[in-house]
């Protein structure tokens, strides 16, 4: 276990974060090969009315799938609090409520999004040329989601003891496995989206499996001891507590994807097409802001485990520094050759629609400094303990692109579709910030008590 986990309440916080940050921006760059893989063997392949239907399910993906994310990156929370305070018999007992809540979770989830998911897409206002592939695309994809929980819990709880580098070997894997898949399932199977999409799943399953066995194997820690794998009341609602809330973020976020998704689909395929190229290269460029994001969290929980909250708030100066050096250059590399990078999606004879994707990566990539703000205030805030309040931010986030959505998209066109992420980031800033600094204050006056008690009573009686 010594070798693998590392202790970040110990240490320069800057060295710790970039050490930390780094596999794990790794580990999401691959992740994104999985999607990236599939959408550019779909738009060369199988054309582009086949990339705009795969694209059209990118908002009900994100809100589904990013809900099984949220909820396993919540559960980690307090297994890295524990492992920071050293309660390793509490740490046991987390993990094993967390495999018997995810089961449940996992299997009612498959069921009912299997079942609801065309009506969905119905609603969306997905365009009838498209609408069966885009059907087809994603109900293998959510035929998936107990593999996505078994993956993102086990790298979770990994990274929770501070291993940030070993779901990223099994990730490499998986992401050359699907390549090969894809290109196995489209340009010699001849299949049409679904193939990509079994692939998908396939390799998301190897990747959580190898992270399962090396999980079992090399942390020792884990070995449950008498009673521990006995399900607790206690113990899930604390995981509830903390998992829920991170899952609503991301699901209340992405409806307002789908409310936004839904007046670009009622632009036509082409704007579909341009967003789904603009959005996949910008999802490739903002993983570091998702490393910082979830290195934070991980950060955040085993300080305040270990009782040390004025770490956190020189960890998160730490990594605002580290982010807005790439925000700055990820936005010039961005809006100068984000048209030749969008190519790879498409032939160079679908001018207007590249056209799009440029100005769509050129309003999103200059506001990135925004989104770094999100990302890190957020999962401070989560790795603190205050997941509601991460709740409240997605509820801002989904009201601005419901204006945008609803109100600005029909007026402005395919020009007000570019604003609605910038302006998305800017609501969610608006509550983070203040957030952050009203935790901070809370937990900085609950430990400085707790300090008090010790001088008063140092046998603690």
């Amino acid at each position: 276990m010594k070798s693998a986990a590392k202790d970040l309440t110990k240490g320069n916080p800057m060295r710790l974060i970039f050490s930390f940050a780094v596999p794990m921006l790794l580990g999401l760059l691959f992740q994104q090969f999985y999607n990236m893989a599939d959408t550019i063997i779909v738009g060369k392949w199988l054309g582009v009315g086949s990339l705009a239907a795969v694209g059209s399910t990118g908002s009900i993906n994100f809100m589904i799938i990013g809900f099984c994310t949220g909820v396993c990156s919540g559960f980690a929370i307090p297994v890295a609090q524990r492992f920071g305070s050293g309660e390793l018999s509490e740490l046991r007992r987390f993990v094993a409520n967390i495999v018997w809540v995810s089961i449940g979770m996992a299997v009612v989830l498959t069921v009912l999004v299997c079942v609801y998911t065309h009506d969905i897409l119905v609603l969306m206002q997905t365009p009838d040329d498209i609408i069966d592939e885009a059907y087809l695309y994603i109900f293998y994809i959510f035929l998936g989601i107990p593999v996505t929980f078994l993956y993102n819990l086990v790298s979770g709880i990994i990274r929770a003891l501070g291993d940030s580098t070993t779901p990223v070997y099994f990730l490499v894997l998986s992401a050359g496995l699907n390549i090969v898949l894809d290109i196995l399932a489209v340009g010699v199977l001849h299949t049409g989206v679904e193939g990509p999409a079994i692939a998908t799943v396939i390799s998301q399953a190897v990747s959580g499996v190898l992270c399962l066995l090396y999980m079992m194997k090399k942390f020792t820690v884990f070995k449950m001891q008498k009673g521990e794998w006995r399900p607790s009341w206690h113990h899930i609602g604390i995981l509830l507590s903390m998992g829920l809330p991170m899952g609503l973020q991301y699901s209340i976020t992405a409806v307002g994807s789908v409310i936004l998704q839904s007046a670009v689909n009622r632009l036509g395929s082409a704007a579909v097409a341009s967003v789904t190229a603009g959005g996949k290269v910008s999802t490739f460029f903002c993983c570091p802001f998702d490393a910082l994001g979830g290195t934070m969290a991980t950060f955040a929980g085993q300080n305040i485990g270990a009782g040390k909250p004025d770490r956190i708030h020189a960890g998160l100066r730490s990594a605002m520094l580290l982010g807005a050096v790439y925000a700055i250059a990820a936005g010039v590399v961005l809006s100068l050759f984000g048209q030749q990078i969008a190519l790879l999606f498409m032939d160079s004879d679908e001018v207007q629609i590249l056209e799009r994707a440029q100005q769509f990566l050129t309003v999103n990539s200059l506001s990135y400094l925004l989104l770094l703000m999100v990302n890190v205030f957020r999962f401070c805030i989560q790795g603190m303990g205050y997941s509601l309040l991460a709740v409240l931010a997605g509820l801002f986030e989904m009201v601005a692109r419901t204006v945008i959505g609803f109100g600005l998209v029909p007026v402005f066109g395919f020009e007000a579709v570019c604003f609605a992420n910038p302006f998305a980031w800017l609501m969610a800033d608006v509550f983070l910030i203040p957030a952050y600094f009203i935790c901070l204050k809370h937990v900085r006056k609950r430990y400085a008590g707790a300090q008090s008690d010790k001088i008063t009573d140092p046998k603690g009686e």
